[in-house]
């Protein structure tokens, strides 16, 4: 194998590790745990974008497996542990019409 080669394979296994630690983190039900997870895998990448010393890479890559596992294992145990949504997270939207202030609502958002 050439070393165009192996460095195409490997691009393909570091944005292949990013989309799925970006999907993982997004299945958090908690919104807080969620954007933190998702700014924290955003900023290693950016951080690392640059590494060229192949030995480098193949560590990071580790690393960023072995939290692709810990976020899988974390995910699951948050589904247990739900908690009220917060106000960002969506909840009943309409316009502000009648009497007194009342909402009219046209569709809820969010979860209940």
């Amino acid at each position: 194998m050439s070393v165009a080669t192996l460095q195409r394979d490997t691009a393909f296994q570091v944005r292949s590790l990013f989309r799925s630690l970006l999907r993982q983190s997004s299945q958090f039900s908690n919104y807080n745990f969620r954007q933190y997870a998702l700014r924290r895998t955003r900023d290693a990448f950016r951080e690392h974008q640059t590494e060229k010393e192949e030995r480098r890479i193949q560590e990071l890559m580790q690393e960023g497996l072995q939290n692709l596992r810990m976020l899988k294992r974390q995910t699951v145990i948050s589904q247990f542990y739900q908690l009220d949504k917060l106000v960002v997270e969506g909840q009943k939207s309409g316009k502000q019409t009648g009497h007194e202030g009342n909402l009219v609502r046209q569709k809820d958002t969010g979860w209940d």
